[in-house]
């Protein structure tokens, strides 16, 4: 018997509970909202930007925001607004990409480490502290340098960065739940290691995983847009929202509002995914 009924019906009814618990709260239901609209914009952008992500418009450089350029122009003459709503989608794929991958690895990793134990935990922990005991820009910052600056090299630097973490999480987790009545059962019922791991014990780690992946989709967004501040992630022209910031600081006297604006998108995104995933740490707790 597994720690959660798995039929559909109580899915639903459970999935419903967290969406009214995360809108029952102000924080929450402000940051689900944020995160929403930039899904929003990710998904529907090109539609949205009235001009292409670089397209510049002769005799516009350096306009401040008004009717016609809701963001104002940057000293190139392109639409602030437009590489803002386009950028989004950069920003959200990578990092969302780059969480996902963290997480699947380092649940695998967790279920087995933590299951199994003895040498096989004893030296996958070892081996990871090795990359916990590195500030993860410090690591970051290390991986870039050894092989270049790209979308793809981000994408492995998330990965890299953030899998101990959330295997750590994950392990944690089944060390408290693989001793459980129903987990016993099931081991004496002659249950494969692969039904106990995903069937019986897997369920009982997702809500502790859940808000991880939460937490570590927040911190890789900002990962990406430091690293694209850097001119060591996406490189130009994209509109990566680091990338703009960085571009816009060198004439910051004349447009300030094109650095504004990007630094505005990413602390907002920021604080959505943050609130978010307190209120979804909340309504966890209150189903459980």
């Amino acid at each position: 018997m597994s720690a959660y009924p798995a039929d559909s019906a109580n899915r639903s009814s459970r999935a419903g509970q967290i969406i009214q618990d995360l809108f029952s709260r102000p924080s929450s239901a402000l940051g689900t909202a944020l995160v929403l609209l930039f899904l929003f914009l990710a998904l529907f952008g090109p539609l949205l930007s009235p001009y292409g992500e670089n397209q510049q418009i002769a005799g516009a450089e350096g306009l401040p925001p008004s009717s016609t350029y809701w963001f104002g122009t940057d000293h190139l003459g392109r639409d602030v607004f437009s590489r803002v709503v386009l950028g989004a989608r950069d920003v959200l794929v990578l990092a969302g990409l780059g969480t996902l991958l963290a997480v699947l690895l380092g649940t695998a990793l967790g279920l087995l480490s933590g299951y199994r134990g003895g040498w096989l935990d004893e030296t996958l922990m070892r081996f990871l502290d090795a990359f916990l005991a590195i500030p993860a820009m410090l690591l970051a910052l290390m991986l870039l340098g050894s092989i270049g600056a790209s979308q793809n090299s981000v994408l492995i630097v998330l990965v890299v960065v953030y899998t101990p973490i959330v295997t750590r999480v994950v392990r944690s987790s089944v060390l408290a739940t693989r001793q459980l009545h129903y987990v016993e059962s099931a081991r004496l019922l002659g249950a494969s290691q692969a039904h106990i791991l995903l069937r019986e014990i897997l369920p009982a780690v997702i809500p502790a995983l859940n808000v991880e992946a939460a937490m570590r989709f927040s911190y890789a967004i900002f990962l990406v847009a430091s690293l694209g501040y850097l001119g060591l992630g996406v490189q130009p022209p994209s509109p990566d929202w680091g990338l703009m910031v960085k571009e816009a600081r060198l004439h910051v006297n004349q447009t300030p509002w094109a650095l504004i604006f990007p630094a505005m998108a990413i602390s907002l995104l920021v604080i959505g995914v943050n609130l978010a995933a307190d209120g979804i740490k909340r309504a966890w707790r209150t189903l459980t």
